[in-house]
């Protein structure tokens, strides 16, 4: 009987076909062929509709080599692909539209305003969503300023913390603003004190050519002074059933509005750094527990909103008084964050997890992925 096939579907990030991730899919091929899983790794370039076969970018554990060989259809796609703004993305998503009868182990999901608009239609998840507006005019800037002292500007698309604005009134003087902030090439703006009328205009300008939020900030800064956060990974399990994988601290850059380690920043196990934030182990494991009931209940609630999901990303906010809040959401999670912070085994997991999902689903092809979370 022939080994069941999953491909990974990427795109390239640029005309010289680099993968972003290719030792990450290296590291899944060789997990796949220990427990009977064929894995290779396309993008929607490499299709040849007319012969329907992909000239798929395989790699062979025993010579540690990359080659091309023409495949077809997997029996199942784990799309890894990423919002760009290129053709490689409309590529994507005429991929999609055409193939869309496949077996896909998860969807895209809507960008962060759709995200937090879902959120917020249940008062479980509700406490748990930061004040948030879509930006249309100044008049949205100046209704959370009313009620925050600390906003974030950012791209409803954004990813890696580009486009990022962080605002915050001075108490010393109640029409002056600290803005500093990160572009959309990731630079750094150094921290500048602007009047209200200046702000209102260089949030205008930020805003031209695409959507952006504009969020209420929860106080995050370290003794320090660097901002943290959380990246909670839920994922489902080799029985359909999701379970939490782990849950890493995220410490910023010097200087920077976000934890993002793409921007600078470096990973810490969740467990010690939620100790150092909230002042006691007790805390800390409490708030841990609370934040995993809320991953998995919104990992579940979303799947019935948007459709087949595999993995979902978190990142947490959670306060001095140990409240939770849901920054964002992401359904194409890096898991380097785990490695980073030291944890080896979270990591391994984290990479082997959609492999036994996709086993599980290739045996159960008539049954329907549990919406049901592990019992506690």
């Amino acid at each position: 009987m022939p080994e069941p096939v999953l491909g990974i579907l990427a795109l390239y990030l640029n005309e010289a076909k680099q993968l972003e991730e290719k030792n990450v899919y290296q590291k899944m091929i060789v997990e796949g062929s220990r427990i009977g899983l064929d894995v290779f790794v396309f993008t929607p370039a490499d299709v040849n509709p007319g012969k329907e076969l992909i000239h798929a970018l395989v790699y062979d554990p025993k010579s540690g080599k990359w080659s091309r060989k023409w495949r077809k259809f997997p029996n199942m796609i784990y799309d890894r692909c990423r919002i760009q703004r290129s053709e490689r993305f409309q590529q994507l998503l005429r991929f999609r539209s055409r193939y869309h009868h496949l077996t896909f182990l998860n969807r895209p999901l809507r960008n962060k305003w759709t995200i937090h608009q879902t959120f917020s239609q249940k008062s479980r998840f509700r406490q748990h969503m930061p004040e948030t507006l879509l930006y249309q005019s100044t008049t949205d800037l100046q209704k959370i300023l009313k009620h925050s002292s600390v906003i974030y500007v950012k791209p409803i698309n954004g990813t890696g913390g580009r486009g990022i604005l962080r605002i915050e009134r001075l108490q010393s003087a109640k029409r002056l603003f600290d803005i500093q902030g990160r572009r959309q090439d990731r630079r750094i703006i150094a921290p500048r004190k602007v009047t209200l009328t200046r702000l209102e205009s260089i949030v205008r300008q930020w805003c031209l050519g695409g959507q952006y939020l504009v969020q209420q900030g929860i106080p995050l800064r370290l003794s320090s002074g660097r901002f943290h956060d959380y990246r909670m990974l839920v994922q489902k399990n080799g029985q359909g059933i999701w379970e939490l994988t782990g849950m890493a601290g995220r410490v910023g850059a010097a200087n920077s509005v976000t934890s993002n380690l793409h921007g600078g920043g470096h990973a810490v196990r969740a467990e010690k750094l939620l100790k150092e934030w909230l002042g006691s182990e007790d805390k800390a494991e409490k708030a841990m527990k609370t934040a995993e009931k809320l991953g998995l209940e919104a990992a579940v609630f979303l799947e019935d909103s948007f459709g087949a999901l595999c993995e979902l990303a978190l990142d947490l906010a959670i306060d001095r008084e140990g409240r939770i809040y849901v920054l964002e959401v992401n359904p194409k999670p890096a898991r380097e964050v785990f490695a980073r912070s030291g944890d080896m085994a979270t990591y391994r997991k984290a990479l082997k997890r959609p492999l036994e999902y996709a086993l599980w689903m290739y045996k159960n092809k008539n049954t329907p992925s549990s919406a049901k979370t592990v019992e506690e």
